[in-house]
This record gives C-alpha cells, sequence and structure tokens, in this order.
C-alpha cells in the first residue's frame, strides 16, 4: 500500500524562498473592498463617471459656442456698439422730418427705462456701421449723451444684419417705420424716387412692388400717385409731410398741366419760412385757380433767420429757409461735405 504524504503547512522560511510572481491583484490586502481594490487598480485616475461629466460639459461648451456664432452671423444677437461708429446716412432715409415731441417723448423714455428695441446696422468695413433703421433711437441717444454726457448713452443696442443687397437693406428699414411709425404718402413716395435715381431698382413700379409687398394694392396705387409731386415739387416745397391724402391725390391729378406746376414751383420758391399750414393754402388755392392769392404766406417774424447768401467764411455762403439750411460756393468741396458727415454724425 502506498504511503501517503502528509501536507504540512507553509514556514517563514518557506515564503522567503517562493519566487515573487506579480499580478493584477498582488497588493490587495486579503478581505480588502470592492472600493479599496477600484481605488488601487489605477492611482490618479478619472472615475467613468467623471469623464462623462466632463465630456457632457465640453459638449454644452460647443452647443453654446456655435449657437452664439450661428446668432452673430444671422444678425440675431444684440451687440453694443460706439454710436461714433455708426454713419446715419448709409441709405437714403425716408423719413423726411423727425417730430421735435416724438424725439423728447423718447429721450425721456430711453432716459427712465433704458433703449428698449434695437436698432439695425450692417457692417461697412471693419468696425464701422451704417445705419438701416432706427433713426430716431440713434438720434435720441446721441442727443442725450450730448445733454449728460453719460457714458450709458454713449452706446447704441444694435443687430448687425447681413442684408444680400441694397434692396432689402431699404426694405427692412421701410417695413421697420411702416410697423413702427406710419410714414406719409409723400414720405413713401420720396424713397421710391430716390431708390430708382440712385439705381437700387429699375423702375418705380419695381420699387413700389418689393418696397411695399406687405401694402395693399390701392395703397400702392396711392403711394405711386404721390410720385409726381416728388418729382415735379419736391425741390421746393417746406412741409411736403405735411400733405393728406385728399390734397395730394388732387394735386397729383393737376400736375399734368405743366403751366401749373410751373405756377406752383414759382409760388413755393420764395426763401420766406412758411408753416405747413401756409403751404397746404398756396397747394389748395392753385388747385382754385387762386395762385397769386397763395403767392404771399404768412410769416412768423419772430423766427430769426440768417440773411440769405451770407458769407460766413472764405468761398462758403450759407442761407437760412426756415428749418433748411444750405450752404453754396466754391469752398463746397467734397472734403468739406466728408468733414460735416463725420461732425453730425459724431464721428
Amino acid at each position: 500500500m502506498a504511503k501517503r504524504k502528509r501536507l504540512t503547512p507553509p514556514t517563514a522560511e518557506d515564503l522567503a524562498r517562493t519566487p515573487e510572481v506579480k499580478g493584477m491583484f498582488s497588493e490587495a490586502a486579503v478581505g480588502a473592498g470592492p472600493v479599496q481594490v477600484r481605488n488601487r487598480l489605477a492611482p490618479g485616475a478619472a472615475p467613468i463617471a467623471d469623464m462623462a461629466g466632463a465630456a457632457a460639459a465640453q459638449a454644452a461648451l460647443e452647443e453654446v459656442s456655435a449657437e452664439l456664432a450661428s446668432a452673430r452671423g444671422e444678425g440675431r444677437l444684440i451687440q453694443k456698439l460706439p454710436l461714433s461708429r455708426i454713419d446715419p446716412a448709409h441709405l437714403m432715409r425716408d423719413r423726411v422730418l423727425m417730430d421735435e415731441d416724438d424725439l423728447q417723448t423718447l429721450m425721456t423714455s430711453i432716459r427712465a427705462r433704458g433703449q428698449q428695441t434695437p436698432i439695425e446696422v450692417i457692417e461697412t468695413s471693419p468696425g464701422r456701421y451704417g445705419l438701416i433703421s432706427g433713426s430716431r433711437r440713434l438720434a435720441a441717444l446721441k442727443r442725450l449723451h450730448a445733454e449728460t454726457g453719460e457714458e450709458r448713452f454713449d452706446r447704441v443696442q444694435a443687430l448687425v444684419r447681413r442684408p444680400p443687397s441694397a434692396q432689402d437693406a431699404y426694405v427692412a428699414m421701410v417695413e421697420e417705420n411702416e410697423v413702427r411709425v406710419g410714414l406719409s404718402y409723400y414720405e413713401r413716395a420720396q424713397i421710391v424716387a430716390r431708390t430708382v435715381e440712385a439705381g437700387v431698382y429699375p423702375s418705380s413700379k419695381k420699387a413700389l412692388q418689393v418696397l411695399f409687398a406687405a401694402a395693399s394694392r390701392a395703397k400702392r396705387s396711392k403711394i405711386k400717385s404721390f410720385l409726381p409731386i416728388v418729382e415735379e415739387l419736391g425741390a421746393v416745397l417746406q412741409h411736403p409731410a405735411a400733405i393728406g391724402e385728399r390734397l395730394g391725390l388732387d394735386l397729383a391729378q393737376r400736375l399734368e398741366d405743366t403751366a401749373l406746376a410751373e405756377a406752383l414751383r414759382e409760388a413755393l420758391g420764395e426763401d420766406a419760412p412758411r408753416t405747413a399750414e401756409d403751404e397746404q393754402a398756396i397747394l389748395a388755392g392753385a388747385l382754385e385757380g387762386k395762385p397769386e392769392a397763395a403767392a404771399e404766406p404768412k410769416t412768423n417774424p419772430a423766427k430769426s433767420q440768417t440773411v440769405p447768401g451770407e458769407e460766413f467764411a472764405p468761398g462758403l455762403h450759407m442761407t437760412r429757409n426756415g428749418s433748411k439750411l444750405t450752404l453754396s460756393g466754391p469752398g463746397v468741396t467734397d472734403a468739406l461735405v466728408d468733414r460735416l458727415r463725420a461732425v453730425l454724425s459724431g464721428g
């Protein structure tokens, strides 16, 4: 019968002679829990949950950055721009006059509550912008800054648009004014005539269709009727925006008479300032066949004015005609015009 071998536990000397075998859990103590083992697997490494959280945060940051870039590129991001970097004369304006009472009301609102609605601009060169819409808000901020010197009025909230063409820019301007403050029929007809003259549109018909696409056919027809007034009398009218619909439509029909148009130009060509009521009396009198009675408008002696043709600088003559100021003479150069534009726009 074979002799059985007795198994005995190893002694300390036996353990010391046993070669070291490195393994995955060689350092794990007997009884070590799963957390202790996990912490010893890769010292210093982030747990999977932490790595997933960091990846999610990075993805969210990239999404926000992409959305901001998209909003800026599409003109949806409101930016604060210095007033001095915006050219208010970038487009020909459709508004003839800016009502002083309305402007004062707007200034009071901005002073109390800040600018509530952004203007629209287009970037014309790096850091320079041209005004598309919001001329009253821009004018109100400029006047507030000039009067108070406060930094909060030195910048304007603006949307930097990227219209595909000049036509789109003019449409944006007209639509904004149509929604916020209705224009007179004369002002509407004037922007039609000016954009055609500037080559923005090939014809008045096309300009009417594009600029006033949202208007009814009847309204576009009335705007078209005011075009002869713009063409025949625009240079001599002082208060064209005050011409009402009925008077304007009657006048437009009668201006086909070249003799009447010439008589009105002579009657309205006087340098003396006149009120809107005086001017409408001249027009109404001409329609009634009494241009001679209307040719002597009332004047307000309380209003001071510069002597017509006064030379206030070498080669420069200034004529004051009510609210209209005319510069003439050899000193009126392109450089002077650029300087005046920069000064008046706050640049």
